[in-house]
């Protein structure tokens, strides 16, 4: 990675060369400034071949059976013609050992397809520096022709609304049985769904799965619908036996087309690259507030004067901003 030229790996995506295809995601997940910057060209340079696709979200709480699942979509996406590229979104993976590459193992018929291309998140790092990296290699598998971009959140929490803005169609995979069936849903997580799915509804489990439907679908009548062009629907499916698969994909497809014929497709992709552009520009500030030698030389004594309360909040935050401007002392 030394020495990568740019216009051989731009050349290699375009020619979806899957060896220079992973080696331009690996610059992107480095953390050196120059690799970075040479991402950040990349990336630029790649632009005008990306847009075409489907990209579609997925999340699902602990054993929903998201592996399975979405190695049964992928399959039966590739044998319709599709180029699929499963991304993860995993802020956890480097204290959990991550099930990102447990993942990769388990969805052994859609890791060996040639047109599948799985790739795991960069261990470690915050949630946004996961998502940043995640966005850009979403980008780079839509310029080398995968013209579906499925992105898995295996992480908890903010990591739902991190996926949710950075695709069209976010789906929400769940269980029957478990229990009270609204027992540990987030509201949140309601409100971003495009659709929900209830998997394993084979064998005794499908009474349990219809019922538990029509309970999520009592729920999602109590929300504001995202769109008026939308209600979203609750299906259920069996990943295993691959039953009801087929449905919720021509789900994302009715999705796609009502959404591109009323604008609201590209509406939405606007807002998520200007809403990632304030991001960046957030991240940055951020970054060069915390690396800015006088607020290193300062920080611990101002935050230990605001902890004993000889110092107000206020006035700290002054200074520390005061400390960004080399010209100016406190």
């Amino acid at each position: 990675m030394n020495r990568a030229d740019p216009k051989i790996l731009i050349k290699g995506v375009r020619d979806q060369d899957r060896r220079l295809l992973s080696k331009t995601i690996t610059l992107i997940e480095s953390a050196r400034p120059d690799h970075q910057q040479l991402a950040r060209k990349i990336v630029d340079e790649l632009l005008p071949l990306t847009g075409k696709t489907i990209r579609l979200g997925i999340t699902g709480v602990p054993g929903v059976g998201k592996s399975t699942f979405i190695e049964s979509l992928g399959m039966l996406l590739i044998q319709s013609g599709h180029r699929v590229a499963v991304l993860a979104v995993d802020p956890s993976s480097s204290r959990s050992g991550g099930s990102v590459m447990a993942d990769k193992t388990r969805m052994e018929k859609l890791a060996v397809e040639e047109n599948a291309f799985i790739r795991p998140s960069p261990s470690g790092g915050t949630l946004g520096g996961v998502a940043r990296k995640t966005r850009e290699t979403m980008l780079v598998c839509e310029a080398a022709g995968f013209d579906v971009i499925i992105v898995e959140t295996v992480g908890v929490g903010q990591s739902e609304t991190t996926v949710a803005s950075m695709v069209d169609f976010f789906l929400v995979l769940m269980l029957a049985g478990a229990g009270d069936e609204l027992q540990g849903i987030k509201r949140g997580v309601l409100e971003l769904a495009d659709a929900l799915a209830i998997n394993k509804a084979d064998g005794d489990n499908i009474e349990k799965a219809q019922k538990a439907a029509k309970i999520y679908t009592t729920a999602l009548h109590m929300l504001q619908p995202v769109s008026p062009n939308w209600d979203p629907p609750v299906l259920t499916c069996s990943a295993l036996e691959m039953v009801g698969i087929a449905e919720i994909w021509q789900t994302v497809l009715k999705f796609h087309k009502q959404f591109a014929r009323s604008g609201e497709l590209a509406h939405k992709r606007q807002k998520q690259a200007l809403d990632w552009l304030w991001a960046l520009v957030e991240d940055e500030l951020k970054q060069r507030f915390y690396n800015n030698p006088e607020i290193k030389k300062r920080l611990e004594q101002i935050t230990r004067a605001v902890a004993r309360g000889e110092t107000a909040p206020t006035l700290a935050a002054d200074k520390l901003l005061f400390f960004l401007d080399n010209n100016r002392s406190v």
